[in-house]
């Protein structure tokens, strides 16, 4: 089955310093119905006006992954860690037995817009832990290469204290990839720009900016670029 939910569905979070779309039930959006997707807890798709941000708080038992889709985003946190992140830039934490960190941007002119996912560890009371890698264009461009997985040892990517894994692919016009979804897996995939025509045992559907699909099918998902202006970039998330 694949459902797909279009961004003028998201949950719209307007406080000024921050414009929030969340994808799933957070903070001032209360929905039982919509609390995760799998170990998937969180997908919040946020834009920092200049020199603001989240103060120092606290987190644990949690496995945090950000990406940095325009600006920069800096980044502190109780480990020592303090580090300025460009555009293209993927950090997870996981926060574990706890840890407290804080998400600025300090530039004083331009916004930073950047995704946070929150995935419930395999197993609580890991010691806590930051990485951050910068994904390069190539790396990425019409394949799928992990940026963050919990899953096969040897392969690429970030580790995570998660059974799942993250792609972060960018889609030429006419390229198509496809994904071997796994029986009794769930994919997630969330188009952060451009246009996709996605295609599976449902039948084929057409993503905008912003726009999500949840399956839950054993299936070859066919995933094809369609922008008529650049390229599509988006999330995919393999996981239980």
């Amino acid at each position: 089955m694949i459902k797909v939910v279009t961004s003028a569905e998201r949950h719209t979070s307007e406080k000024g310093w921050i414009h929030s779309e969340f994808s799933f039930s957070f903070a001032d959006y209360d929905d039982p119905s919509n609390s995760h997707f799998g170990c998937l807890l969180a997908h919040n798709d946020n834009c920092l006006s200049p020199l603001q941000g989240f103060k120092k708080h606290p987190h644990h038992d949690l496995e945090i992954v950000s990406y940095v889709i325009s600006g920069t985003l800096e980044h502190n946190d109780s480990l020592g860690n303090a580090q300025r992140l460009p555009a293209g830039t993927v950090q997870v934490m996981s926060a574990g037995t706890g840890i407290e960190h804080a998400e600025t941007n300090p530039s004083e002119d331009e916004p930073v817009r950047f995704m946070q996912m929150w995935f419930l560890p395999s197993e609580p009371g890991h010691r806590p832990s930051w990485t951050s890698r910068l994904l390069t264009r190539e790396e990425r461009l019409n394949k799928l290469a992990p940026a963050v997985t919990g899953r096969t040892q040897g392969q690429e990517g970030i580790r995570i204290h998660s059974d799942i894994s993250l792609y972060i692919p960018i889609l030429e016009t006419g390229q198509e990839i496809v994904f071997d979804q796994q029986e009794e897996r769930r994919t997630y995939l969330f188009l952060i720009s451009g246009h996709l025509e996605i295609g599976c045992n449902d039948g084929t559907f057409q993503l905008e900016p912003g726009d999500a699909a949840r399956i839950r099918n054993n299936c070859d998902l066919h995933i094809k670029g369609t922008s008529s202006d650049g390229d599509a970039e988006f999330v995919l998330v393999d996981l239980p």
